[in-house]
């Protein structure tokens, strides 16, 4: 007996020591002793947690159409949001007595120790602790050299965890929990998870959808039903089994709902082309968010733009849909040839741009030879396609001649109005092409750009669409040089031919007059006040479109015409909140009135002549805005075929297309398949009879363009007069 009593009073004797000592051990961490343990969150940090939160994009129809983040994807959702399954599914998966301890389960805490004897593994994390390491990053903690050691992680997640108690609801705990957790795929909390595996809202998941997502939180990538379906369906089912053991579920929709096969819509963050439009204005929100102390990866900011997500989703189908044809008919065009001949210097060019090359030359700097030797060995990588991505093997070198190969676009639509950017298109598909070819590429125009030189010279000379100019081969000397342009054709009709006409048939000798009279120096300055900000070259040749410029330029250009004279800036962010919901800034544009209301209205009948005009460029438009709706447009076409334009007006949209090579040596041969009205024009019309198809829906039901008061019906597009320009230009 007294050899009994002596073993229980060593063993209280131990215990009281282990227990003293714990206590000792967990006092040091607290106070962080010495620095040796890292720090604790205090209450301060607690009842204001800093969590990295997703800025989300959303268009002006209120569509989410990207996120910027950094490490993580979070994006908040309140409590009332939450679906009670997901909740039910949470408590009898991860933690069955959560509303009944205090941050810490005691019970599955001294289980684990039987577990732990029995060889079983189990976790005893509540959902508080999980959160506290969700939160704060305790596991990850690098200011203590003991931090990292597994006693004083848990002993800083069980102190962390106790704290959130007191400081937070029950419900609060839950919420943050889910809006923080990672579910895998990049997706950091209950929204994101929602949309990526489901495509959905989180209040519409169903019990089984709750079911596995919850699962996926013991291991994201291990139980991931992208990877491995079959694992994922067996855990969302012992997920639904727990529900139905704490009865959360009956048996009967237990059993029912485990016959359900995963039925997974996965989406990315943003699909289709919008991604060159959120890399765009992202420049603009990083010098935002720098003046004003806002993080715009980690902050939680909603962005609001222009973007209307129908005409987006419109776009991207026309553009996908002229330019997967196009495609054909230009592999067609050159097969067994390069388009690029034989100068192989393009296709280095090019190399010397990829990542790949880039590595390698870092690796062996100057020894070109070693550095070939690698770009033509093949590798797995993954090519674009319009049939899909191919995975392939293939060289460095042979992709970049695949790649070269392609015809890229460049689409943007924008309310004159308003100027509101509606639309935007930076090229055929983002994942494999990121440069954009609406703002930051620039091409000649071509033809495309002779409206701003009619325009400036009606403005100038009060000139109307029935005024004429001869159509006659002429050379003219303009600051002491000779220039002797050419019509397309190479044909004259030695005839006077009205503006009307002359647009409609982009006849270059009236183009070439306009210029001597008005001189390239004003068309420069002109062009400027439309919204064209490219460096123009003042050379007369600038009649015929020789100076680059961009898609979102001379959309914004043509704009003028539409509206009135007034030139609107581009606007492409209306508002910014923060993550609660304040207003921290609205957005307006600046706006000029840059030609009188007359000549403005002139030039869209000039427009409309190219589509109603016989054999005007534009004809194929006819009827694309219904039997009795007004459109116009110019096509442009660069020498040798390098360029195609089109940009088309309507009475409440304004929008323009590019198509091109990368190269501008890549092009078609012939005019019959490389001229604007071939390459570009088809995007704006598919475009359009899609945006025609459901204008009430978009609230775009206006068929004519606004006639000033000033004018009269005799000086409309149907009573053309022939009268002369005279020499002096009256």
């Amino acid at each position: 007996m007294t050899k009994t009593i002596k073993i229980l009073r060593i063993l209280w004797i131990g215990f009281a020591a282990f227990f003293l000592m714990f206590l000792l051990f967990a006092f040091c961490v607290t106070i962080n002793l010495f620095g040796m343990f890292g720090n604790i969150p205090d209450l301060e940090v607690l009842e204001n947690p800093k969590t990295e939160l997703a800025t989300e994009i959303y268009s002006s129809d209120h569509v989410l159409i990207g996120k910027y983040y950094s490490t993580f994807n979070r994006s908040p959702i309140a409590y009332e949001d939450i679906p009670r399954s997901l909740k039910d599914a949470l408590i009898a998966t991860e933690d069955v007595r959560f509303y009944e301890h205090s941050g810490i389960d005691m019970k599955g805490t001294f289980a684990i120790a039987f577990y732990a004897i029995t060889f079983q593994k189990r976790g005893s994390s509540t959902i508080s602790q999980q959160l506290a390491k969700n939160l704060f990053r305790i596991r990850k903690s690098k200011d203590g050299m003991l931090s990292n050691t597994m006693p004083v992680v848990k002993i800083k997640e069980w102190i962390t965890a106790v704290r959130l108690e007191k400081a937070y609801t029950k419900s609060e705990i839950l919420t943050m929990y889910l809006n923080t957790v990672d579910f895998g795929r990049n997706a950091y909390g209950i929204k994101s998870a929602s949309k990526k595996y489901f495509n959905k809202q989180v209040e519409d998941l169903t019990t089984e959808e709750c079911a596995l997502l919850i699962g996926l939180l013991k291991g994201p990538a291990f139980y991931s039903p992208t990877r491995n379906e079959e694992r994922a369906f067996n855990r969302r089912n012992t997920v639904i089994s727990q529900m139905e053991k704490y009865g959360y579920l009956p048996k009967k929709t237990s059993d029912s709902i485990q016959q359900v096969p995963l039925k997974l819509n996965l989406t990315d963050d943003h699909t289709g082309t919008a991604g060159y439009f959120l890399d765009y204005i992202r420049g603009f929100l990083d010098s935002w968010c720098q003046e004003r102390g806002y993080n715009l990866q980690e902050d939680g900011l909603k962005i609001y733009t222009s973007i209307d997500s129908r005409l987006q989703k419109y776009a991207e189908e026309a553009v996908a849909q002229q330019m997967k044809n196009l495609q054909k008919e230009f592999d067609k065009h050159w097969k067994g040839r390069n388009p690029w001949g034989d100068d192989n210097s393009i296709v280095m060019k090019e190399l010397k741009k990829s990542e790949r090359y880039k590595d390698a030359k870092e690796e062996f700097g100057d020894d070109d030879k070693k550095i070939m030797e690698l770009m033509k060995k093949p590798v797995k990588m993954k090519l674009f396609s319009w049939k899909g991505s191919v995975d392939t093997m293939m060289s460095p070198l042979d992709s970049v001649k695949y790649t070269l190969k392609f015809l890229h676009t460049g689409f943007m639509s924008m309310d004159p109005r308003s100027g509101h950017v509606k639309a935007w298109v930076g090229d055929i598909n983002y994942q494999f092409f990121k440069y954009d070819h609406v703002r930051r590429s620039k091409r000649q125009p071509g033809s495309a750009f002779k409206p701003i030189l009619y325009a400036c010279a009606m403005e100038l000379f009060d000139l109307t669409p029935k005024d004429s100019v001869m159509d006659v081969q002429t050379t003219y000397t303009i600051d002491g040089k000779p220039w002797t342009p050419n019509n397309s054709n190479g044909e004259y009709s030695n005839e006077y031919v009205s503006l009307t006409r002359g647009l409609a048939h982009s006849i270059n000798s009236v183009s070439a007059y306009l210029m001597s009279r008005v001189k390239p120096e004003r068309v420069v300055e002109f062009a400027k006040k439309m919204g064209v900000d490219s460096p123009l070259e003042p050379y007369p040749t600038l009649a015929l479109g020789t100076s680059d410029v961009s898609v979102y330029e001379l959309v914004n250009a043509y704009c003028v015409f539409v509206n009135g004279g007034e030139w609107k800036e581009p606007l492409l962010i209306t508002k910014i909140e923060d993550k609660y919901g304040n207003v921290l800034e609205t957005f307006t544009n600046r706006s000029e009135d840059v030609l009188n209301e007359k000549t403005a209205y002139y030039m869209t009948e000039l427009l409309r002549g190219s589509v109603e005009e016989s054999g005007g460029t534009s004809t194929a438009l006819r009827g694309v805005w219904g039997p009795h709706g007004e459109i116009g447009g110019k096509t442009g076409t660069t020498q040798n075929n390098a360029d195609g334009w089109f940009i088309g007006i309507s009475p409440e949209l304004v929008s323009g297309a590019w198509v091109g090579g990368e190269n501008r040596t890549i092009r078609f041969r012939t005019m019959e398949f490389g001229q604007g009205a071939k390459l570009a024009l088809p995007i704006w019309r598919f475009y359009m009879q899609k945006v025609y198809s459901k204008r009430y829906e978009l609230g775009l039901t206006k068929e004519k363009f606004d006639v000033p008061k000033s004018l009269t019906t005799s000086d409309s597009l149907n009573n053309v007069l022939q009268d002369t320009l005279s020499s002096d230009g009256n």
